[in-house]
């Protein structure tokens, strides 16, 4: 399948490019920045390029909306919220208007779980783009699927964490590792592989990451005292994440992904197990900053 991925320079983009690859799809990219990985062909360009916009979706087969401006932009400042209007609305129909007109009937837009914050900027240009790819999905009977990923920024971009234990002490809140989202992307493309014309039209699907804790144990956090869940799982640990500023009695929030398992068949795999032995590695000073798992 020939796959358009929007914004495919950045770090999401990047490792989708090579999973996609590696299955036998043919990824291409549309940014203003050069990809990297296994890109079949690049147009570089911004998605607010209507040109440049028909030029690179009129091959492809299915589209990943990944380009948009983010919660970090928003609480940095270092985005108006005119330039989020821009990429995030504007860049989001005319992504969606030019697949309805080429006749490309795959669409896979990557929203947020920062919905819950309809009046902050980049929650509600999200609410914006979630209802334009339903609507365009009525309108031009095209298969749309929304994925709703929890922040994803890796521990190796250094542009946001300058360590890898600065990276922990956020994902430990309760997070996903980017590559469960590539696990995510690859499912919904595989469903709409399988499943033509599906219904409910443009469905939304929580994207969390994987967790030790099971739900009686959240219900029953440290019932039998301060940090006693998590030593249920990791005994050992407790100390490591406290001397990096973590606290091991800090309850996660789990979101509900029931849905997400049981239509796409996603399962994720980089749990707070595998952040604590990459913390190790870090506190043993194998790890160095800008690293982490692939």
């Amino acid at each position: 399948m020939r796959v358009l991925l929007t914004g495919g320079a950045g770090d999401l983009g990047v490792l989708l490019s090579e999973a996609l690859h590696k299955q036998g799809d043919e990824p291409s990219v549309i940014d203003l920045a050069p990809p990297h990985g296994c890109v079949k062909t690049y147009f570089p360009a911004s998605i607010l390029n209507l040109g440049a916009v028909t030029a690179a979706v009129e091959n492809a087969d299915c589209i990943v909306h990944i380009a948009a401006w983010h919660g970090i932009h928003e609480n940095k400042s270092t985005k108006t919220a005119g330039d989020f209007h821009d990429l995030n609305v504007t860049g989001t129909f005319n992504m969606l208007d030019a697949a309805a007109h080429e006749g490309v009937k795959k669409f896979i837009f990557i929203s947020s779980t920062s919905i819950s914050d309809r009046y902050g900027v980049y929650g509600h240009s999200k609410i914006i783009g979630e209802e334009m790819a339903r609507a365009h999905a009525h309108r031009h009977d095209m298969d749309v699927i929304i994925l709703r990923p929890r922040a994803f920024i890796p521990s190796w971009n250094t542009a946001v964490y300058t360590n890898f234990a600065e990276w922990a002490a956020w994902y430990a809140r309760g997070a996903v590792h980017i590559t469960d989202v590539v696990r995510a992307v690859l499912c919904a493309i595989d469903y709409m592989k399988n499943n033509e014309g599906f219904s409910p039209k443009a469905p939304a699907f929580v994207v969390d990451g994987a967790y030790e804790f099971t739900k009686d144990d959240l219900v029953n956090w440290d019932k039998n005292g301060p940090g006693s869940t998590f030593r249920k799982y990791y005994p050992d640990d407790a100390e490591l994440l406290r001397k990096y500023g973590i606290d091991p009695a800090k309850m996660p929030k789990v979101l509900d992904m029931d849905e997400t398992r049981q239509v796409l068949g996603y399962a994720p795999q980089y749990s707070l197990k595998n952040m604590i032995e990459e913390l190790r590695r870090y506190d043993a000073g194998a790890l160095k900053s800008g690293q982490g798992s692939l």
